[in-house]
């Protein structure tokens, strides 16, 4: 099986050889939707991005594409875009649950399969210093809701439920199990 990871996070990129699979990795020109239900939108812009990764690789190749997004009171957050921005969404989410929402489309010869994955994070009550000494590390460049679980954002953090890797940006459980429902291989063990 050819496994193409239709996506320029290196996040995404980092997390994929965990499956034991082989893959290449493109980076279609997608504009991601940003209006509407997280979870639908989510799924869509994932969709979008396996189908523009699969006209840049050659017939017969596995597609996957995934979008993850962070959502607080039903909108979401998107990346933040400059510091300040960074600052007033860390504020947003201090001392609060909110929710990491990824969908995942794989497509290849066999069909296509979807699935989406939330998971519920937890932040502390932060201050002023902390959010401006956070800012100061330049982490939340490019990463939804300007915060990454796997670096300094880890200490925001007061609990997770549901799959850390999701929060990371590609839920592995799902897509291994996409991967499993499409082609009948259970991901690094056949």
């Amino acid at each position: 099986m050819r496994l193409v990871l239709a996506s320029a996070s290196p996040r995404r990129r980092e997390l994929l050889p965990l499956l034991g699979l082989p893959f290449e990795a493109v980076e279609p020109e997608v504009e991601e939707l940003v209006d509407g239900d997280p979870l639908e939108l989510v799924a869509i812009n994932a969709e979008r991005k396996a189908r523009a990764g699969a006209d840049l690789v050659a017939p017969g190749a596995t597609v996957i594409g995934a979008d993850t997004d962070v959502a607080l009171g039903g909108r979401l957050l998107g990346k933040p875009a400059t510091a300040a921005a960074a600052a007033e969404g860390l504020a947003a989410l201090s001392g609060r649950g909110h929710e990491v929402h990824s969908g995942v489309f794989v497509l290849s010869p066999q069909g296509t399969v979807a699935g989406r994955e939330t998971t519920t994070v937890r932040f502390r009550e932060l201050g002023g210093r902390e959010i401006d000494a956070y800012v100061a590390t330049g982490e939340w460049r490019g990463r939804a809701g300007g915060y990454a679980v796997q670096g300094f954002g880890a200490s925001l953090v007061s609990g997770i439920e549901g799959d850390v890797s999701n929060v990371i940006g590609l839920p592995m459980p799902l897509l291994a199990g996409l991967l499993q429902e499409l082609t009948g291989a259970v991901p690094g063990l056949s």
